[in-house]
């Protein structure tokens, strides 16, 4: 039995291997893939009023990170949340948050002296962006009963 050996070449090759356009890419071989979208680990926000800080100055500003899994596990042996678990959605905030107006280095102490509002505002944008990627939420216009999205993390003004 004879056994045949088949070649396949793209018509676009010309038989002798050399290139018949020098700027085309070289038939037969894939492009490079496509650059991967990048992971979006910074996310800003504008509170609702502010944080004022000693002076009187009022930051409403800020930029949260992406938690890991040290942010969450951190602030569980922290001894302000063994003797107040409620105490731990203030520190895991104050370690992502990384920014806050003029504050680069958001403590505790910075998180304590939130405003409720800020206070819930900051927990609802950490577990937005941690668990489910993104800072829009799904409203309904209580006058027209229209549904749309908004941007929770703020924007000009009316539009958060």
């Amino acid at each position: 039995m004879r056994r045949r050996t088949v070649s396949y070449t793209a018509p676009e090759e010309p038989l002798d291997g050399s290139d018949s356009d020098p700027g085309a890419a070289p038939v037969g071989r894939a492009a490079p893939p496509p650059e991967p979208p990048r992971l979006q680990t910074e996310f800003s926000f504008e509170l609702p009023r502010g944080y004022v800080d000693e002076a009187g100055t009022v930051h409403r500003h800020g930029t949260m990170r992406l938690a890991t899994a040290r942010d969450e596990l951190g602030p569980l042996v922290d001894l302000r949340v063994k003797d107040n678990p409620a105490y731990l959605s203030v520190v895991l905030l104050s370690m992502v948050v990384t920014r806050l107006g003029t504050i680069t280095d958001v403590r505790a102490e910075h998180v304590e002296r939130l405003f409720a509002s800020d206070l819930t505002f900051l927990q609802d944008f950490y577990r937005r962006i941690n668990a489910e990627g993104h800072t829009r939420a799904a409203v309904t216009c209580p006058h027209c009963t229209s549904d749309f999205e908004v941007d929770l993390a703020g924007g000009r003004p009316g539009e958060s």
